[in-house]
């Protein structure tokens, strides 16, 4: 679907589950996600995915190694935010990119073929990212990318208890290039 120099980003498939779940379910991977969890969790979040591809052309796609075809990760857009936050209606990039694969780069490169392909494939006026305030690398790679923080939008995960601290999430956006609010 989208090839950069290093990388394919392509749709889902289901035998991409079992390997995609052992390539994030591991402590270091799911640290700002609450913990490793049950394959079927990931399999839920892919068959989302999925039907993402599906409905509006995008999703956050596989993450696949041109040289060896290899699965690096996720990393893509996905339509619509959360119920009852903020980021309802954003354009939300995401990434995770497996721990083999960290300081390589890969997750800049991933994200800024999503980013280009989003303002070239939708008319949407901005892109927004979020994560926890402890995931540094997350937001630091969204402020690399020209992300700018977005106190407005902060929100907590509706799967999230209210004090559960996973579920306080900060946002990050960057408007469309050339637009008014650029």
């Amino acid at each position: 679907m989208i090839e950069t120099e290093r990388l394919l980003l392509r749709p889902w498939r289901e035998a991409d589950k079992p390997v995609f779940h052992a390539l994030v379910n591991t402590p270091r991977m799911m640290e700002h996600f609450g913990g490793p969890v049950p394959q079927a969790k990931h399999d839920l979040i892919l068959d989302r995915q999925m039907a993402q591809q599906a409905l509006h052309g995008h999703c956050m796609w596989a993450v696949e190694l041109r040289a060896t075809g290899e699965l690096a990760g996720v990393c893509g857009l996905r339509t619509g935010g959360h119920p009852g936050t903020p980021v309802l209606e954003e354009l939300e990039i995401g990434w995770r990119i497996g721990e083999a694969h960290w300081g390589k780069g890969i997750a800049r490169e991933a994200a800024q073929a999503s980013m280009a392909w989003g303002w070239a494939n939708t008319d949407r006026p901005r892109i927004a990212a979020w994560t926890v305030a402890g995931n540094t690398r997350s937001w630091g790679l969204m402020e690399r990318l020209g992300m700018q923080r977005r106190a407005d939008l902060d929100f907590h995960h509706p799967d999230y208890a209210a004090d559960d601290p996973m579920g306080a999430l900060i946002v990050y956006a960057i408007d469309r290039p050339g637009s008014a609010l650029a």
